[in-house]
């Protein structure tokens, strides 16, 4: 695999050698070859995906390239294509890439003798973020086959549901969607449930915020969203002792989970979170790896990707 753009493009040998991977680095972190450098890309805000592969890189050794959009030439009308090649021309040995359009990267496929990372692109993928949230399930559950895995809020806007949804379906699980009424996406064929269904079955729920930044016009008060899509103390004590949240956040308490369960037993939130380091970790190492930048120690399971 050149880049890392789509779960559509992985199979279940190779999500579970990143995910195998990810958890050799937990336990035994290798160090890249060094004066190896990677450039992030940053066209939307961000918090843990931004800082997760910053601290990702780092502790393999690579030194960051961070980009600011306000000071960068693309305020002069430089093309993404152009900046990416900048950084590439300069010395960066992978492009982490997030940015507003839905297909960012077809301006940069074929293009760029560098991997790239799609680190989210607007409602199309986030497919890091779904390898750390499989990362989170396989510690809980140690399989996905006819796991029920509920997603719930709002599908149609968001990467991170149609990411998940893709790799969960590869992997056997059973994916289920709920949403309040426009927030659902049925071009994905997956079946839509209530929330109160939802909680009722699931083994995993995986709640999402509301996306205001990509609504043509106003959503959901808060306060009704929340009594009748969001988790509530009510629907989470409907939920069956074993199940789990997940959530990719940021989240919004009081909305689409209330606040005393964000920390709760169930919450797996954090540890997403923690997830998210060694995944992106394991991704960087596999692509590298791939293009002959290898580790001082790079174990043989984790020399290759499945394609």
């Amino acid at each position: 695999m050149r880049d890392f753009i789509s779960t559509r493009e992985l199979s279940a040998a190779s999500i579970y050698s990143i995910l195998e991977t990810a958890e050799a680095m937990r336990n035994k972190p290798e160090s890249i070859q060094s004066g190896r450098f990677a450039a992030n890309l940053f066209f939307e805000p961000s918090t843990r995906t931004k800082t997760s592969f910053q601290v990702a890189e780092q502790k393999l050794g690579m030194k960051t390239l961070d980009f600011q959009m306000e000071s960068s030439s693309m305020t002069k009308g430089e093309s993404l294509y152009d900046t990416a090649r900048t950084y590439e021309a300069i010395g960066a040995e992978l492009l982490v890439v997030r940015h507003a359009c839905d297909h960012w990267y077809d301006e940069l496929a074929g293009r760029m003798s560098i991997p790239i990372i799609n680190a989210g692109a607007g409602k199309g993928e986030h497919p890091t973020q779904s390898m750390l949230d499989l990362l989170t399930i396989y510690q809980e559950f140690g399989s996905f086959g006819n796991l029920n895995v509920a997603i719930a809020g709002d599908i149609k806007h968001s990467r991170v549901a149609r990411s998940n949804a893709y790799a969960l379906k590869t992997l056997g699980a059973n994916v289920c969607f709920a949403a309040a009424p426009g927030f659902e996406d049925d071009s994905l064929d997956i079946p839509h449930v209530s929330m109160d269904e939802a909680c009722d079955m699931c083994d995993v729920l995986m709640l999402l915020r509301i996306q205001h930044e990509r609504h043509a016009s106003a959503s959901y008060r808060t306060k009704s969203y929340h009594a009748d899509y969001g988790l509530t103390i009510a629907r989470e004590r409907q939920m069956q002792d074993h199940a789990v949240i997940l959530h990719p956040a940021p989240v919004n308490r009081g909305v689409e989970i209330d606040t005393r369960l964000v920390e709760c037993n169930r919450s797996r939130i954090f540890k997403q979170m923690e997830n998210g380091v060694y995944t992106r970790m394991a991704i960087i190492s596999i692509l590298l790896n791939e293009r002959g930048v290898n580790h001082e120690n790079f174990t043989e399971k984790c020399k290759t990707i499945a394609t």
